[in-house]
């Protein structure tokens, strides 16, 4: 019998993680890792934070460096993949070379959605994806320097929060009324948009620039007919998955390579883990989650779908968010009107909390770390809680 041959495309969080889930669940044949970075795979979320704050910033690896080794995987690093074919079960790398695979998982991620009004300025422009840009982000990060941020979601704000701490006159530009709109209930959006104010950040909400002119200074001009100078400019608006290996292969993709709910795609050998998914519902219905656990639990996910394992268990979707000395930590749906207060958001410390039917559906946590695995295993449960004991903070949340 042949050996069996699993190559895994992408050296991000996914990627890792399915490499570390594969040999956990014992699978003991040839293990490759391709990724067109230099790096071992690291942790990007410190990349809009300690990468830009710490006086010596350091990247983390997702697996201690002995590892890879220890395990017996493979890694490629700084190559690119030009084909998948699946008929042979090959990959052809940029240089000629080729390898083959019995299963295969596309773990590439996702690019910066891009902004050409922007990136017209050339060196001036910046994205965050990468270690690369954080690194060239840290060079003009530096106390005096005027930086724009267009686009106030998750990155937009951690980079708003951490430009601010290293001593630059930072201005946001966001399209929509609101910040964090795609993925916070509207009264931490409120209090994260007077955090930033408070810090000295000027947001402008429904604002969009129409026309840049670069010289001595980038000059922004917004729609009303503002104008704004700066040093530079960073933008967040969003990804663009890097599906073209798979869609050139013939596999089902819509900005996002489309698998199932065992991370399977349309070809029944390659499975997809990570940003670059979509995932196709029982409804027909696309959905795409972008964070870091999700990368984690997809790859696990995939792991075990390609070795015919049980698949783990679903838990209520997690992600956080560290702007200044806050840490926010969502968990399960953040989607509704009628919030919740458990504490004062003043005071530093507080939950906001969503039910439905007396059930808890959806939380929010400042500063208040500790209590996420309680009130996941509550939303897990179902079960109907009191309105006043969840918001009384002399109740242990445990309790409940």
């Amino acid at each position: 019998m042949n050996e069996q041959i699993i190559a895994i495309i992408g050296g991000g969080q996914a990627g890792a993680m399915a490499a570390a889930a594969l040999r956990q669940q014992g699978f003991s044949g040839q293990l490759h890792l391709f990724s067109d970075e230099t790096h071992p795979p690291y942790e990007r979320p410190p990349l809009s934070k300690a990468m830009l704050l710490d006086d010596n910033p350091q990247l983390q690896p997702v697996l201690p460096a002995k590892w890879w080794q220890e395990n017996n995987v493979q890694l490629h690093l700084g190559v690119t993949i030009r084909q998948l074919d699946r008929s042979s079960h090959t990959l052809t790398l940029a240089d000629g070379q080729t390898y083959r695979w019995t299963q295969l998982l596309l773990a590439t991620g996702a690019a910066a959605r891009p902004l050409p009004l922007i990136d017209a300025l050339g060196s001036r422009s910046f994205t965050l994806r990468h270690a690369g840009d954080a690194a060239r982000l840290r060079d003009i990060l530096q106390p005096g320097k005027s930086v724009v941020i267009v686009g106030a979601g998750t990155i937009g704000l951690e980079l708003a929060a951490s430009a601010t701490q290293r001593g630059c006159r930072v201005t946001v530009v966001e399209q929509a009324s609101t910040v964090m709109g795609r993925n916070a209930p509207q009264p931490v959006r409120d209090y994260l948009l007077a955090r930033h104010q408070l810090a000295g950040v000027r947001m402008l909400l429904n604002s969009a620039i129409e026309h840049v002119e670069n010289g001595e200074f980038v000059t922004l001009t917004l729609q009303n007919g503002d104008t704004l100078t700066a040093d530079a400019v960073v933008y967040g608006i969003g990804i663009i998955a890097n599906d073209a290996l798979a869609r050139d292969a013939g596999l089902e993709t819509a900005n996002g390579i489309i698998v199932d709910a065992t991370c399977v795609t349309a070809d029944p050998a390659i499975f997809a883990a990570g940003d670059v998914t979509l995932t196709r519902h029982p409804d027909g219905s696309l959905s795409r989650i972008e964070s870091w656990e999700n990368a984690n639990v997809q790859a696990q996910t995939a792991a075990a779908a390609m070795l015919n394992q049980p698949l783990p268990a679903t838990a209520p979707g997690w992600f956080w968010t560290d702007q200044y000395s806050d840490n926010l930590q969502f968990v399960g749906e953040m989607r509704g009107e009628s919030w919740l207060c458990r504490g004062d958001p003043k005071s530093g410390k507080a939950i906001w909390l969503k039910l439905r039917g007396g059930a808890l559906l959806g939380a929010v946590t400042l500063n208040n770390g500790r209590e996420v695995r309680v009130l996941r295993k509550l939303i897990q449960s179902g079960r109907v809680v009191s309105e006043t004991q969840l918001c009384d903070e002399s109740v242990p949340l445990k309790s409940l």
